[in-house]
């Protein structure tokens, strides 16, 4: 066993001086080489592991350390169980490739895993074929930061998440990118917390799974190529900020899905090529403000049981329906969107249409209750009973129009 250690700090802590150290591991033929260097080393040491391959798992950091990988080390589970499991505070670990994690029905087994700990930093790391990536568990005030977690999932049952968060409060997610897991990120009982500049792509389910959790923002992420973009469900005081959703698309996937949210706010956002763009159900109270939506199936989808939602100067461009909804009632306000559809005119030169604009044809609303006559969907009949449902409603919501529709692109910051 090839470890050497040296004295680099000296300080207080809890009213006793206690010396830090350094150890330097260097991989030779020892088995539970890392797990050997944890027993040894004492609370604030820094662990330097030098680059090679470990096969260890159930590696546990039980007491306050910085583990530094140096040159990307290897710690190769070899499929028998989980990896790194963290029970104790301040812990940094960053600078590792982290692969081969067992699988389990009954354990969620995971690449790394806190367990109801705090001030933890995971930074820096490449995670390979983990079942769960990155696993928080009733864990504060931590860091989750440009980790790289890539896997083959392949359904639903057999495979977890990328990052995983349960009852956790105050956590940023930052940098990261994650792929190929079930949910690439998953939120369940989370306050507080950020979700920043992530790349979540090719996850068979969704890109971010969002449930039971409050004050919480999302800010200039990629969702891309999943089953769906984001859910975002029973939540409050949500905000959405500058990110992208893009090639979500399927028979059943949405860029951005909402049920039962409440008092949250989406702005600056882009959905592009996605089967819907946002589906939203039993959601009040959002503002959907300064987005652009794209040449997505349906941009809009908006049950009746959403109620006082603000839909304003947003962009839809070369989508095949702009909004449609299921019912023909609507508690909604629509203004000052930009919608390429619009045929109106402003003769006062306000930059406002003088006629109001209704962005539902029939022709959508039809889709909703036979999804098979979707394949009418260019003919010369179409066309002429949309006409007639514009000059005069029957099926549609008469109160749903864009009282103020841009004649011109929306420009934002």
């Amino acid at each position: 066993m090839k470890v050497r250690a040296f004295y680099v700090l000296i300080f207080w802590f809890g009213g006793q001086l206690l010396s830090a150290k350094s150890i330097v591991v260097v991989p030779d033929h020892s088995s539970n080489l890392i797990k050997q260097t944890i027993e040894i080393a004492q609370p604030f040491d820094t662990v330097l592991i030098k680059t090679g391959r470990y096969v260890e798992y159930d590696i546990e950091i039980n007491k306050p350390l910085t583990l530094i990988g140096v040159d990307r080390p290897i710690i190769d589970g070899d499929y028998k169980g989980e990896i790194i499991r963290i029970t104790s505070d301040s812990v940094v670990f960053s600078g590792f490739q982290i692969q081969n994690v067992g699988f389990s029905f009954t354990r969620d087994w995971a690449g790394i895993k806190i367990d109801n700990k705090d001030y933890i930093t995971i930074a820096d790391n490449i995670l390979l074929d983990t079942y769960f990536g990155i696993y928080l568990k009733k864990t504060k005030h931590s860091i989750i930061r440009n980790n790289l977690l890539q896997s083959k999932a392949v359904n639903e049952v057999n495979s977890g998440n990328g990052i995983h968060l349960w009852y956790c409060e105050d956590i940023l997610i930052e940098q990261n990118q994650v792929r190929g897991h079930r949910d690439g990120i998953y939120f369940e009982f989370v306050e507080n917390s950020k979700i920043v500049e992530n790349i979540s792509e090719g996850n068979i389910r969704y890109g971010l799974h969002f449930m039971f959790s409050n004050h919480d923002n999302y800010i200039g992420n990629t969702f891309r190529n999943n089953g769906t973009g984001v859910a975002v469900m029973f939540s409050n005081f949500i905000n959405m900020r500058n990110n992208k959703f893009v090639d979500n698309w399927g028979t059943a996937n949405y860029g951005l899905l909402f049920k039962e949210i409440y008092d949250g706010e989406l702005s600056g956002n882009i959905f592009d090529n996605n089967t819907v763009g946002i589906f939203a159900d039993g959601s009040n109270r959002i503002k959907i403000i300064n987005n652009e939506f794209r040449s997505n199936g349906w941009a809009l989808n908006i049950f009746s049981s959403c109620m006082d939602n603000e839909i304003a100067h947003n962009n839809f461009i070369s989508n095949t329906f702009d909004l449609t909804t299921n019912g023909t009632r609507n508690n909604n306000d629509f203004h000052d969107n930009y919608w390429d559809k619009y045929t109106g005119y402003d003769l006062d030169k306000d930059g406002i249409g003088d006629v109001p604009y209704r962005p539902v044809r029939l022709f959508s609303y039809l889709i909703g209750k036979v999804p098979e006559s979707i394949i009418l969907l260019r003919s010369f009949f179409i066309d002429m009973i949309n006409i007639a449902e514009k000059i005069a409603p029957v099926l549609t919501p008469q109160s749903l129009m864009d009282e103020r529709p841009k004649m011109k692109l929306n420009l934002y910051d």
